[in-house]
């Protein structure tokens, strides 16, 4: 695959400088910054540092690549996480957080998020909607959001956001799909453990089969942030 690879020694504040970097262009251009979050424990402190930064939060809407389906409140959800770092602690206006609602009927969640991009996506003309920023992780499997190898998500090409089946936890996730994150401006991985080195060389080197490969924005441009 066609990629930017940087090797960081300083990932928090260089993930920080790339999202000030993204939000400042996006807010020039159309008045609003669309950044897509992951999960994980590599950008929690990338979202500790960003909401110290001067960001008009008031012109940035934020969406999750994936949900646990669980509560809000649940330890294992990817909206506490990102509340407790960013969102609470910037005071991000509760109407700008796009949550995936881990607690409802998977196929329902997904349904209704995909429905909540669409109507932002019909009123700035786009037939999908874009993301300026979308941040994803890579597992040790490959995987990114909660596109898992042999699951159901990873062949679809219509729907944005699909509830998906994951055999090895036996349980749905809510995720996007590539057509979504396909659409984005630009996608940035976030990668912080030298375990997956052989992971990131191969989904680099084309032809692994993971699912990570499979992000190539129409559009856009992919980029790898990995600790070094």
């Amino acid at each position: 695959m066609s990629a930017d690879l940087v090797r960081s020694t300083s990932l928090v504040s260089d993930a920080v400088a790339l999202i000030l970097a993204q939000a400042q262009a996006a807010i020039d251009r159309n008045g609003l910054f669309r950044l897509g979050l992951c999960g994980g424990g590599t950008p929690k402190p990338v979202y500790a540092a960003l909401a110290q930064t001067p960001i008009d939060w008031r012109r940035v809407q934020l969406t999750f690549g994936d949900e646990r389906c669980v509560p809000p409140d649940d330890a294992q959800s990817n909206y506490r996480m990102v509340r407790e770092t960013l969102l609470d602690p910037a005071g991000i206006p509760e109407g700008n957080v796009f949550r995936m609602e881990g607690e409802r009927d998977p196929a329902e969640a997904a349904a209704r998020y995909e429905e909540r991009l669409a109507n932002v996506a019909a009123r700035m003309g786009e037939s999908r909607y874009v993301h300026d920023l979308l941040l994803l992780g890579m597992g040790d499997d490959g995987h990114t959001a909660s596109l898992f190898p042999e699951t159901a998500a990873l062949e679809e090409s219509q729907r944005n956001v699909m509830a998906n089946f994951v055999p090895k936890f036996g349980t749905h996730r809510i995720t996007f799909t590539y057509p979504l994150i396909n659409a984005a401006r630009q996608v940035c991985f976030l990668v912080n453990d030298p375990a997956k080195e052989p992971i990131l060389e191969a989904v680099l080197a084309g032809g692994s089969g993971y699912p990570a490969e499979r992000v190539a924005p129409a559009s856009g441009k992919v980029q790898w942030l990995v600790g070094a």
